[in-house]
């Protein structure tokens, strides 16, 4: 791998700024690498219309590549968006360590898997070494609930296993991660002058208040989590709040617990709003629960005995780098891959203290991400 041509492709990336919905200008730099210097060793660059269901400035790029005939194709897979603040973002590096220069994250999530498979295609293209045909999978807006990936064109999709690079950590992979469901819970109060009749409103904010002091949240067990981590709700400090709403998740990697740990948070909320009493009697309204649960994403587990992990493990003894296998608790593209029968396991980029404007990563963590794709694609030609 050419270690500086690698850093100056990175660096390019994360000063293109791609915050979710605006990735337009890193497909249109990734459209004209392979169509351009890079033409010769790609057979085509697809655009799907996913832009129609995300409402992104884009659609999910497909980037094919020839093989050796008869092999089965494989694909790679990153997203293009990052999350905020991402806006003018420029690039600090510090021997082989890259941060952020200002206030704006650093983009290596997931930026720093886009520029070791651009490194890997031109170290394949310059050793016209032997390699299986295999697929780049550019998503949009995976950092706003994988929406790239659900509205993918799958059909323009001819692999059938791969690895999606989106992850801390290096030399590990993970081969399950849970399953999501999104919570929205809105109570409805009534509104009343907060100083001269406080008796004739129902505070939605404090009936809020009581649920959630109630609720279990954080880890539940060993395989799941909840979280609420957006509270609004109000019109003004002299004005009985009439309406809180309460945004939340809670996380499985098994659907019996997920859908029971959403039934139970609903219940804590309802419970709370059916014990409301009004001790003038003055109120002839009630409270109002509205509670909405949309699944994010379904739970992704590989088997040792899968194609996909012993394609991995024999890349990784080629490379004589041993590797950690792990369960993690978010969820990527890979979800969405799996549950359309594309066996996808998460690999490790090194990226540190990701969504934060400490993000960092190192030179050598790209290179190994690098080495390890081409091992990938090449340990069975």
């Amino acid at each position: 791998m050419n270690r500086e041509r690698l850093a100056g492709t990175f660096v390019r990336l994360c000063e293109l700024d791609s915050p979710s919905r605006a990735e337009g200008r890193v497909a249109a730099f990734l459209k004209e690498l392979f169509a351009g210097e890079l033409g010769a060793a790609a057979e085509t660059v697809l655009e799907d219309n996913s832009a129609l269901q995300t409402g992104a400035d884009c659609g999910n790029l497909i980037v094919r590549f020839r093989g050796t005939p008869d092999a089965p194709p494989l694909f790679f897979n990153c997203h293009m968006d990052t999350v905020q603040p991402g806006i003018n973002v420029k690039v600090k590096r510090q021997g082989d360590t890259f941060t952020s220069a200002g206030d704006t994250v650093l983009g290596g999530d997931d930026k720093a898997g886009i520029a070791a498979l651009i490194e890997m295609v031109r170290t394949l293209k310059e050793s016209g070494q032997p390699h299986a045909p295999f697929e780049l999978i550019f998503t949009t807006c995976e950092e706003i609930g994988l929406l790239g990936a659900k509205h993918l064109g799958f059909s323009l999709v001819r692999s059938r296993m791969g690895y999606a690079l989106d992850s801390s950590g290096i030399d590990l992979a993970i081969i399950g991660a849970p399953a999501a469901n999104r919570f929205v819970a809105e109570i409805h109060g009534l509104a009343a002058h907060a100083g001269l009749h406080p008796e004739k409103g129902i505070s939605a904010i404090q009936l809020a208040a009581q649920a959630v002091a109630q609720l279990s949240l954080g880890r539940l067990d060993a395989e799941s989590t909840a979280n609420i981590g957006l509270i609004s709700g109000g019109t003004a400090t002299n004005i009985i709040p009439a309406q809180v709403r309460l945004d939340g998740e809670v996380r499985s990697h098994d659907p019996v617990k997920l859908a029971h740990h959403t039934r139970q948070i609903e219940s804590a909320l309802s419970a709370v709003v059916a014990g409301w009493r009004d001790p003038l009697g003055a109120i002839a309204s009630r409270p109002r629960l509205d509670f909405t649960v949309e699944a994010q994403y379904p739970a992704m587990r590989i088997g040792e005995e899968q194609p996909v992990w012993q394609r991995l493990a024999a890349a990784a003894r080629k490379l004589d780098r041993p590797l950690e296998y792990i369960v993690a608790g978010g969820g990527s593209d890979a979800n969405i891959f799996n549950a359309h029968g594309l066996a996808t396991m998460i690999l490790g980029i090194g990226m540190t203290d990701v969504h934060t404007t400490e993000e960092s990563v190192t030179l050598e963590s790209m290179v190994r991400t690098a080495e390890l794709a081409h091992s990938i694609l090449t340990c069975g030609n």
